[in-house]
Parts: C-alpha cells; structure tokens; sequence
C-alpha cells in the first residue's frame, strides 16, 4: 500500500453506513400517542358527565317505572303504570298539544325572521357589526331578567295590556300565544347570527356566477344561498324542535303554565307533578317521554344527513 493509500486510510472516519440510524416511531405509534394523549384530556370532561348526566338519567329511567314520590327513599316497582296514567291525563295530552304548537310556530317565525335578518345584514356594509350586536343582546340576557322585562310590559293596570284592553298573559286565549312571542324576541337574533356566518361562508364565485347569468339578488337568495347553508339550516330547525320540548323558563316566569293550563307544557307539567303533588316517578315517566322524542328527532335528523351526504 502507498504513503498516499494509507494517508487515505488513516483519516477516513468510521463508515457511516455500518451507524444504525436513530429509531423513529412509525406513524401508527404517533397516532397511538395521540389519541391516548386526547383521550386523557378528555376524561375530566367524561368522568363529569357521567355523574351529572348518565346517572341521573339512569335514575330517572328507574323511577319511571316506580311509585316514587320524589322524597321518600322508598319506591315501589309498578312497570308502566305510569306510562298507561300519561296517555289519559289531560294535563299531558294537553301539554303536548302545545309543544307541538310551540314547535310548529318556532320552526316558522323565528327561523324565517332570522333568515331574512341576516339575508338583510349581509347585504349591507356598513353598522352591520351594530346590528348583528343588538340582534343578539337579548340571547344572552338571563330569561329571568327578559321575562319579568316583558311581564311588566304586558301588565294588564300599569304595561301595554292597559293600553289595548287586554291581558295578554291572563286570557286563555292569548296567554300561549304572548309567552312564544316573549321567548321568540329573545331567540330570533341567535338564529340572525348564525345564519350569517352561514351566508359569509358562501363561495363569492357562486354569486359571481348567477349575476353573469342574469340571476337578480332574490333569485341569487332562493338559487344560490339557500342551497348553500342548508346543512345550517336543518341543523338549527333540529335545535329548534328539541329546545322547542325542553321550552320552561319563560312559561313559568310568565304564568307558570296558566290561565287554567292554557300554557302548559310538558316540561311544567312535569315540573309540577314532580314539586307540586310530590309524584317523583310519574314525573319521570313524562321526561323520559321528552327524552324519547328528541331521541326520534335526532335520529331522523342524522339518517337524512348520511342519505344526502350533508356537510357541516
């Protein structure tokens, strides 16, 4: 071997191939991590969720079918007594009465003001962050505080009833109808806001599009925005129908289910019978009713989504 070979052969350094490289976890080892990590984030909120609300509507399923009273530790297994005494209560058929009216007037008004609300806003430039502003002030006042507002309002000797003669809130005729007016003047500026966010999502180039088309701004409304924000739509129309059967706070500070049950729904109905005349177990039978038909609506909902392949 030469000078210059051995030269060579001293100054060469270790041969880097024969160096095992670092080990890297695949990419289903980082994934594994991942999820492990997200499911230990989420199992405060899990554990808390279970103890408020698994387990208690356990119970609640279980005193459904018992005597319970709602203070006694005692309660008796009576199978679907309870369910059988709902179906011939008129205090219940009563109540879903109106839960329906209630959901076919939220499913109606609110939805449509809002819609045309934020349509309007989303046509404007300017003050438009006002507007959207007030809109939604009244959503996020306490319903306490927007319901005794009203009440005074309404106040047949000293509100707007004396004014026009009435008593919105004491007539049996009108009482229903003036409490959905109350909860729909708190509920429509939630739905302007989020149709609007809906609206600005919209792709410009769809109205682009439909003004080279000739398409005026109502045909662009009906033809491109409406498509556009249906998931949104159906979303907030199934929010509705479920919030529509949990509706309690602005009936009981407003008449408390009066005149003569004329505003009763199911949720007073239950609140009643669980507080009232101490029937712990009956009243869970009709939230366990509650319960059950948002379940069906839920479902419906979803199996609509999945069949038309809606994105949200």
């Amino acid at each position: 071997m030469t000078i210059s070979e051995s030269t060579a052969a001293a100054g060469a350094g270790p041969d880097v191939s024969r160096i095992p490289a670092p080990h890297r976890p695949g990419v289903l080892a980082r994934l594994r991590d991942r999820r492990v990590s997200g499911w230990l984030f989420l199992l405060p909120l899990i554990a808390f969720n279970l103890f408020v609300v698994l387990v208690p509507s356990a119970f609640s399923v279980w005193y459904s079918f018992t005597d319970w009273t709602g203070i006694s530790s005692k309660a008796n297994f009576i199978g679907l007594e309870n369910y059988r005494n709902l179906l011939r209560d008129p205090e219940f058929v009563q109540g879903l009465e109106h839960n329906v009216l209630w959901t076919v007037f939220f499913l109606i008004v609110p939805m449509a003001m809002g819609l045309f609300g934020a349509y309007a806003l989303s046509r404007i430039r300017r003050f438009r962050l006002l507007f959207r502003t007030l809109y939604f002030i009244p959503y996020i006042v306490a319903s306490v505080v927007n319901a005794s507002i009203w009440r005074s309002i309404l106040d047949p000797q000293n509100g707007l009833g004396n004014l026009l003669h009435i008593n919105p809130l004491g007539d049996q005729h009108l009482a229903l109808w003036s409490v959905e007016f109350v909860n729909n003047w708190a509920w429509w500026g939630f739905l302007v806001v989020v149709f609007l966010a809906a609206m600005q999502g919209v792709n410009p180039s769809l109205y682009e599009a439909a003004t080279m088309d000739g398409a005026g701004a109502t045909r662009q409304f009906f033809a491109v925005t409406l498509p556009a924000i249906r998931p949104t739509f159906a979303f907030l129309g199934l929010m509705t129908i479920i919030w529509s059967f949990l509706a309690f706070d602005y009936v009981y500070i407003l008449t408390q289910g009066g005149p003569a049950g004329s505003t009763d729904l199911l949720s007073t109905v239950a609140y009643r019978n669980a507080f009232s005349n101490l029937q712990g177990g009956y009243a869970s039978a009709t939230g366990i009713v509650m319960a059950f038909i948002s379940g069906v609506v839920v479902t419906v909902y979803l199996v609509i989504r999945k069949t038309r392949e809606w994105e949200t």
